[in-house]
């Protein structure tokens, strides 16, 4: 699993942005501190080095030079560092002693501007903090040797420590610039998804029905988009209306002289001649019922209702028996979540793919399986399947699985067409596959719990 550090909320996103924005602004800010609490500090140290170098080189003119920590009891080398002294000898520092070549550097450029001209310049300092009279906070001992006229001038500083007061005082003010800044931020940014949550709600739930229109709130873009929906949906909501007008009047203007076109029929005289003549003109009328319901596939105006899937199955099983059909199942079914939606719309789902398998594979078993969050409900056949190149394409309006149109042998090749409309508009999706371990085909419509 990949870690995602981007948010994908706006309000996230810029929290987020902001936030790394100010964090690499602090961390700048940080370096330019401490780099200039770090010259500080060799400005002092540095300093104090220098006049005590040149305070020994006059002390040793005067021939008044000694080490004050010479012949002192309990000291031990390693504490034995000497404030001023003038030697023949290089100076070799304690053990525990780091050299610091900053530290050298900057003593150099100030004995050059002092006008002395020191061959080579050393610094140590020693690990240990202790507090002086000096310093106000805690302070490293400065070891300086400089080689100056042939002789080495070492000397004892002072180096303020780092660090500790600068990094509490950085980590509080980053705090409170989180707080002064990605608060307000935070709010504006909530007050401009907000509305944009309310759209995303509202465009899953109904795109296109007929409520009322959403409050136009927020920043100016955000009502101009809201404002852009509600006409959106208002005019596709006058289209779908004028379609279901015009549907009902083609449904009703075809039904009719095909209705009186039958009663005629009826009236001839051989029988053989009649019997095809009525079985065309309900062919025309089963097709155009079944135009008009891809037409209006989710566009059913029932309201949502919980129900419960093995009733629903039991009863089609059973009526579909009660006509003398070879439709069998549901078996014995594991207590089953309900379901939230439109069962009638299911139900003509289902009886479409009942259908199918009838005409195609001549009986039907009705299955329930229950995966994750899903529910499948499957309409299985033991016809001979479907090749799996095709099984995409007969979900289209007038697909079918063989080239004719008679629906003796299937149909206008709507009824799949029409099941996974209804499938889509309960939140499902339709899902066709042949089975590996037998011939047959399993037609689910997969609804979410």
């Amino acid at each position: 699993m990949t870690l995602r550090l981007w948010p994908r909320s706006l309000v996230g996103q810029m929290v987020f942005a902001v936030a790394v924005a100010l964090f690499v602004a602090q961390a700048i800010n940080f370096t330019l501190l401490a780099r200039g609490q770090r010259q500080q500090v060799y400005a002092n140290g540095g300093g104090m080095a220098v006049a005590r170098i040149i305070d020994a080189l006059e002390r040793d003119r005067r021939g008044a030079m000694a080490d004050p920590d010479e012949g002192l009891p309990g000291r031990s080398p390693e504490k034995r560092h000497p404030r001023l002294q003038v030697r023949d000898t290089p100076f070799a520092p304690p053990p525990r002693a780091r050299v610091d070549a900053d530290l050298a550097a900057h003593v150099a450029a100030q004995l050059d501007e002092a006008g002395l001209d020191a061959e080579q310049v050393h610094a140590w300092v020693l690990p240990e903090r202790h507090k002086t009279e000096k310093m106000r906070g805690p302070a490293r001992t400065a070891i300086v040797s400089a080689k100056i006229g042939g002789r080495y001038v070492v000397v004892r500083s002072w180096l303020p420590a780092e660090g500790k007061r600068l990094q509490g005082f950085l980590i509080w003010q980053t705090l409170l610039l989180y707080v002064l800044i990605l608060v307000p931020i935070l709010l504006i940014a909530w007050r401009a998804a907000w509305p944009l949550r309310t759209l995303t709600q509202a465009v899953r739930r109904d795109p296109m029905g007929d409520g009322p229109p959403l409050i136009e709130q927020g920043p100016s873009d955000v009502r101009d988009v809201i404002g852009a929906f509600n006409a959106s949906r208002a005019r596709i909501g006058t289209m779908l209306a004028d379609k279901d007008r015009m549907l009902g009047a083609v449904g009703h203007d075809l039904r009719t002289p095909l209705a009186s076109l039958r009663v005629r029929v009826e009236a001839v005289a051989d029988e053989k001649l009649r019997d095809k003549m009525i079985a065309t003109i309900d062919e025309m009328t089963a097709m155009l019922a079944d135009i008009l319901a891809v037409a209006r596939s989710g566009a059913g105006k029932e309201a949502a209702e919980r129900y419960d899937v093995a009733t629903l199955l039991a009863q089609m099983g059973e009526e579909y028996r009660v006509m003398g059909k070879p439709v069998t199942g549901p078996d014995a079914l594991p207590p089953l979540p309900p379901l939230s939606g439109r069962p009638l719309l299911v139900r003509r789902a289902l009886r479409n793919l009942i259908d199918n398998a009838l005409a195609y594979a001549g009986s039907a078993t009705l299955l329930v399986e229950q995966s994750g969050g899903e529910l499948r409900l499957v309409v299985r056949d033991e016809g001979p399947g479907i090749a799996p190149a095709l099984i995409a394409d007969l979900v289209e309006p007038f697909a079918r699985g063989e080239a004719s149109r008679n629906r003796a042998t299937g149909g206008a090749g709507l009824g799949l067409a029409i099941a996974n409309a209804l499938a889509e508009g309960e939140g499902g999706r339709l899902v066709i596959a042949n089975r590996d371990d037998t011939s047959g085909l399993d037609a689910a419509i997969v609804l979410p719990v």
